[in-house]
């Protein structure tokens, strides 16, 4: 029987590509996820009986909200819902499932690379049919309907079986329990040489993944220790805790400082270390004694992409953010392909893979993916890389240095200050943007300032154009500096400061990136001030 509740509009946040994120305890408030997902199943496009996809990372209050979710569809005019085993879905995964069963779209519930447990994160999120994030208008309707909606609807169910793998009925609707790693791993077995890659861990290629307590886990041992062969227990932290035991599920330097301290120990470290995210689709990339920077890893693993089964006929474009360093352009245009920047946001990316003007995308911030899915795929890139490994067998160090001989060095680090009071870090992005046209000509830290402005995307695909997407600073021989607000956590502001300085090919191509970025992040400092706006000396963190 399907049950109304009478509900009041709440003012939440605007959900983006990476939906709602809050306290746990925010969702926990009457009718809370309620409204969303009920605005969700109002505004969204679909036929009568369609099929709806659940799952997220296994954070603490996932499965509940999951077990609503359902109940909700049924009463909402869903036919099928598909849902991972343990309401365990990676993002990518999901992505996958979605487009390979035709699903009209699904629920991603994660707060991706945040911390979990009863006073930590929660998210939750709509992809669309093509299995990418929702676009703006669907999430501007989403939004407005969460403040106009007056009722929600759910029919009167118990909770399924999440553990038990198969189909049940609830309101009339079947709900299929699916295993959550099959689709995905038969997947990467069409796109990588397997054979190669297990011949190479046969013949002695060693590696470390973190899965950080988190979704990639299951996904990891499946694939890497099972599929591949490597050794039982080279899946570290493989089991998803609710809590992620307590860390930070974020793959960058600071939260997988242990496994940074185990790849440059020369006495102990394996071939090759990587890790993945809260909800598995960021990456970390680390060889024996050699960081690979995301900005890096995008343009190095374009540059020799052709080496896997999936992208033997090469390429058909490059994307990346904006703040990503120019790295991937220099590929680009050694391949004669096009390169594309893009604001921060998978859903920019999905236009140009689904018109099939780009084959490989990249974030900054360890998200690299394909047109594969819709989303950026943290074990697909770990894939890649073990498949260049194995058809060169060379090491990832040999292979950085190589790369930089060719194309030049992008110096590249960027530094986050963490829950900043929000009207500080508003107002000094909005003194820094008044400054814009005051800027080119001057010299700061030593370099001149050839160029700034506040970054706009025209969209080739559909001309829609996104404005104020960040302050881009250029100075003389190729480096900058970039400034955004980011929305990814859920107090206060994020302030990213992108760092960039190119090394044309026969410079200095080793040295400590630190020391090649010094006079860029006094420079950086001289022009926006932040010390003085923030109170801060120092990032929070630094990848």
């Amino acid at each position: 029987m399907i049950r109304k509740h009478a509900t009041t509009p709440f003012e939440g946040q605007k959900p983006g590509t990476s939906g709602l994120r809050k306290k746990v305890r925010v969702f926990q408030q009457e009718n809370y996820v309620e409204n969303f997902i009920q605005s969700v199943f109002d505004v969204v496009e679909r036929q009568a009986g369609a099929t709806l996809v659940v799952g997220g990372d296994g954070r603490f209050h996932n499965r509940v909200v999951i077990q609503q979710a359902i109940r909700m569809a049924a009463a909402n005019g869903y036919g099928r819902v598909l849902v991972g085993r343990g309401g365990i879905l990676s993002t990518p995964a999901a992505s996958h499932v979605i487009r390979k069963y035709g699903a009209s779209g699904g629920l991603i519930l994660s707060a991706s690379h945040n911390p979990g447990g009863p006073e930590e994160d929660f998210g939750i999120k709509y992809n669309i049919a093509n299995g990418g994030p929702a676009p703006e208008k669907v999430t501007d309707a989403i939004h407005a309907r969460t403040l106009a909606i007056d009722h929600w609807l759910d029919v009167d169910a118990p909770d399924i079986d999440l553990e038990a793998l198969g189909t049940v009925s609830v309101g009339g609707m079947t709900v299929e329990v699916i295993d959550p790693v099959a689709d995905y791993a038969e997947l990467m077995e069409q796109l990588f040489d397997f054979p190669a890659i297990r011949k190479a861990a046969a013949d002695g290629l060693t590696m470390a993944f973190d899965a950080m307590s988190a979704v990639t886990g299951p996904y990891a041992v499946e694939i890497l220790e099972h599929r591949l062969g490597f050794r039982q227990g080279t899946v570290r932290n493989a089991i998803p805790l609710e809590d992620f035991g307590g860390h930070h599920p974020d793959p960058n330097l600071v939260h997988a400082r242990d496994l940074y301290d185990l790849m440059m120990d020369p006495a102990k470290a394996p071939d090759f270390g990587a890790a993945s995210d809260g909800d598995g689709d960021r990456n970390l990339i680390i060889g024996k004694g050699r960081f690979i920077t995301p900005s890096d890893s995008l343009a190095m693993l374009a540059a020799n992409a052709h080496l896997a089964p999936g992208y033997a006929d090469g390429l058909k474009g490059i994307a990346r953010s904006m703040p990503t360093s120019a790295a991937a352009d220099r590929v680009a245009e050694a391949l004669g392909i096009p390169a594309y920047e893009t604001p921060t946001g998978w859903k920019f990316f999905g236009n140009l893979l689904d018109a099939g003007m780009a084959t490989i995308c990249g974030e900054e911030s360890a998200g690299t993916g394909s047109d594969h899915v819709r989303e950026k795929d943290g074990l697909w890139a770990v894939l890649l890389w073990l498949n260049i490994l194995a058809a060169t067998g060379k090491s990832v160090d040999t292979l950085a240095r190589e790369h930089w001989a060719r194309f030049g060095r992008n110096y590249y680090a960027r530094h986050d200050y963490e829950a900043v009071d929000s009207g500080k870090a508003n107002a000094l992005m909005a003194e820094l943007e008044a400054s814009l046209a005051s800027l080119p000509g001057r010299a700061f830290g030593g370099l001149t300032v050839e160029a700034a402005d506040s970054f706009a995307y025209c969209d080739p695909v559909d001309a829609s154009v996104s404005e104020n997407q960040g302050i881009r600073v250029m100075f003389e021989g190729g480096s900058r500096v970039v400034f955004r607000l980011s929305g990814t956590g859920t107090e206060g502001a994020t302030l990213r400061v992108y760092l960039e300085r190119y090394e044309p090919a026969g410079g200095n191509l080793d040295a400590p990136t630190p020391a090649m970025l010094a006079d860029i992040i006094a420079a950086a400092e001289e022009i926006a001030g932040i010390k003085r706006h923030t109170g801060r000396s120092a990032p929070d963190v630094v990848t």
